[in-house]
């Protein structure tokens, strides 16, 4: 059961949203402060460190435009394809 965040592009609020995945659900996606339907995800903060040693290519944060007025942020892990 995965929890995503998001942040409501009329009121600015950010909220988590936990999924539960069943058959007949649908996602009731909605600001919980002005009911808004426009919303962005957000990458969700984490405590985890990652150390991959001296020499290895750490992980990068990458930003582009997928939208207009909106951005989209991917971390690419070296290794990972």
């Amino acid at each position: 059961m995965p929890i995503y965040e998001f942040r409501c592009l009329d009121c600015g609020r950010a909220f988590e949203k936990l999924f539960i995945k069943k058959p007949d659900d649908e996602a009731d996606l909605a600001c919980p402060a002005c009911k808004s339907e426009s919303l962005e995800r957000i990458i969700s903060k984490t405590n985890y460190v990652m150390n991959s040693g001296k020499g290895t290519p750490k992980p990068q944060l990458s930003t582009r435009s997928c939208h207009p007025g909106s951005g989209c942020t991917t971390l690419e892990i070296p290794g990972c394809e």
